[in-house]
């Protein structure tokens, strides 16, 4: 049997809003994780391994943050003559208001794209967010979708009911058929949700996309589709077509797209590979600047902590991640906090459940957040700390507080 053609579709978002002053100048999905990758790297990595090399990476927001970082597809073999890495910016002057531009919400986008969509014609469209954290062959999801004779594939996992709220939640029947569908419930009834990855029978896509418009758009203002996000109306109108079919990811799977859940996440990769790392045929594919080993000096006491190449620590650190090239002086201490490459924390400050950018000085005897706030639980304590920006002597910053790219505090 001829094998699909996929066309993978990676939706790297938009100003990402909820990340505050981390991505005032950057793309979503050019964040860090772990230090030595960014966010970007998990799903083009997972396409890489699955045998998808048909790959477009549509950027809403600081483009060119996200253009420096795939390096035209280089890490992931994506950089070739036929297929490969293309990356979809906005663009005007090639359609009505409506078509052309930045896009509304992730649904709006793929309207924008649709007659791009129509003329490649692949045979299953993969749709994926890209500020994630899991580990899937997408081969096995496209075969659940060639399978079940599916419009719309939905990938899913389990949460606990109480933060369901926050994201799709799937009803379905012992088949894997989809018979509910609820975006963002006030009261969910269900931990099972949509991971933001979907396959799609690219013909009715591209035809249900124009029917919403057809029905939403003349209520909608100029430059507005009217689709909105995936949840609003395109997967509810596809669920009510009674083909859309669901398929488990049972492994890890995380949301990444606010300060506290970023936190969390790098929280749980500090002792434990989560499935996720650590597969000799599944790699992390990235692309970073060399850089020497790091460096643990005497005095250094370091505790269940990721510590990127080229670090030097000889001070305190506990329960974080430190990026490449971030220096920890003696006398400084950071506890449940992720520090971004080539930043420093002089001697004598503390840093606690903070997030600090790129560039950044925590100057002496400093305090940035404060411990014991269970940063991990509400973004509303965790500390912002925006790239290259300085935190002066002396200077203490409260839990939650935002200090704005290139400010001093």
């Amino acid at each position: 049997m001829p094998r699909d053609r996929v066309l993978a579709i990676i939706q790297a978002g938009g100003a990402g809003g909820r990340m505050d002053v981390l991505t005032r100048e950057r793309a979503k999905p050019a964040l860090p994780f772990l230090g030595v990758f960014q966010l970007v790297d998990l799903p083009l990595s997972n396409l890489t391994h699955s045998g998808v090399n048909e790959v477009w990476l549509s950027v809403q927001f600081q483009g060119g943050t996200l253009e420096e970082q795939v390096a035209n597809g280089r890490p992931w073999d994506l950089d070739r003559s036929r297929g490969g890495l293309r990356l979809l910016m906005p663009e005007e002057g090639t359609g009505s208001l409506d078509e052309e531009g930045f896009a509304k919400g992730n649904a709006d986008e793929l309207f924008r794209i649709r007659d791009q969509i129509a003329t490649f014609a692949p045979d299953v469209v993969l749709v994926m967010s890209a500020d994630h954290v899991y580990r899937l062959d997408y081969a096995d999801v496209v075969e659940t979708h060639r399978r079940a004779g599916a419009e719309c594939t939905v990938v899913t996992t389990e949460v606990p009911v109480e933060e369901a709220s926050n994201h799709a939640t799937v009803e379905t029947d012992g088949d894997g058929l989809v018979t509910g569908f609820d975006y963002k419930p006030e009261e969910p009834t269900t931990g099972t949700i949509a991971t933001e990855v979907f396959a799609y029978d690219p013909v009715v896509l591209v035809q249900v996309l124009e029917e919403l418009h057809r029905e939403l758009g003349a209520d909608s203002d100029a430059g507005d589709s009217g689709l909105e996000d995936f949840g609003d109306h395109l997967l509810p109108r596809l669920v009510e077509r009674g083909r859309t079919h669901a398929h488990a990811l049972d492994g890890y799977w995380r949301d990444l797209g606010q300060p506290h859940l970023y936190l969390r996440a790098h929280h749980e990769f500090l002792t434990d590979d989560q499935d996720v790392l650590g597969h000799a045929d599944w790699p992390i594919l990235t692309r970073q600047p060399q850089r020497g080993p790091a460096r643990l000096l005497d005095g250094a006491d370091v505790v269940d902590s990721l510590v990127s190449p080229g670090a030097t620590v000889a001070g305190v650190v506990r329960r974080s991640v430190l990026g490449p090239g971030v220096v920890v002086e003696a006398g400084a201490e950071v506890h449940d906090s992720v520090v971004f490459r080539d930043s420093v924390v002089r001697g004598g400050a503390q840093v606690h459940w903070s997030i600090v950018d790129t560039h950044c000085e925590i100057r002496p005897d400093a305090r940035v957040g404060e411990a014991g706030v269970a940063g991990t639980d509400d973004s509303d304590v965790v500390t912002l700390v925006g790239r290259g920006s300085t935190v002066g002597d002396g200077v203490s910053l409260a839990a939650g507080s935002r200090l704005e790219p290139g400010s001093t505090a």
